[in-house]
């Protein structure tokens, strides 16, 4: 005996009811579009509130005070180092120059010592006075070569820097402070005193 499916099936399996082919399905079943969805609301969040223009504003001016403050720090990093190199160049033969001034004091000593009085008659000494003074000019030419200078600062103002006042000297016809008498005379090696001049000074009225 046949057993029989209840209800019986309508639609048998591969059987479609005619016009089922072409059937389209209705607006009410078509799925939603998520492009255009995201599209409305890509829009709305691309579009920054004025808080955010105002912080975008602040952060980039701190970014560029940030990257002015970095350049000048280089640009003073590199100006001091230009400076510490010229520096060491022009000091590095302090200590030399400092003993070759004794030297030149010896020399000029030399030639003090002897008056014209005793050299000018005599050929032979007066020969020698004038090699001993080529000499010392050879030795200030040679130093002066290297940034040196001797300082005889006779009728100039007197400079802490560069003079040491040993007297004053009474004189009203000269201002205050005029350096009256070089006593031994200074060398300076750029700017900067070597040896200062020790000198007398005008005190004035």
């Amino acid at each position: 005996m046949t057993e029989r499916k209840w209800p019986p099936d309508d639609n048998p399996r591969g059987h479609r009811p005619a016009g089922s082919a072409h059937a389209l399905p209705t607006s009410s079943d078509a799925p939603p579009d998520p492009g255009g969805a995201a599209d409305s609301g890509g829009a709305a969040a691309s579009a920054p509130s004025s808080e955010d223009h105002t912080q975008l504003l602040a952060e980039n001016a701190e970014l560029k005070d940030r990257l002015l403050r970095a350049l000048a720090e280089v640009e003073n990093t590199r100006r001091r180092a230009e400076r510490d190199l010229d520096n060491m160049r022009q000091y590095a033969i302090t200590k030399f120059a400092g003993d070759m001034l004794i030297v030149a004091d010896n020399l000029e000593r030399a030639i003090a010592s002897i008056p014209a009085s005793v050299r000018e008659p005599e050929a032979a000494l007066r020969t020698l006075v004038e090699g001993v003074g080529l000499t010392e000019k050879e030795l200030l030419r040679a130093l002066e070569k290297h940034g040196i200078s001797k300082l005889d600062p006779v009728g100039e103002r007197f400079d802490p820097n560069l003079h040491e006042a040993l007297f004053e000297v009474p004189d009203p016809s000269v201002p205050r402070g005029t350096v009256m008498k070089v006593l031994q005379p200074g060398y300076a090696i750029g700017s900067r005193a070597l040896r200062p001049a020790k000198v007398g000074i005008a005190s004035g009225a």
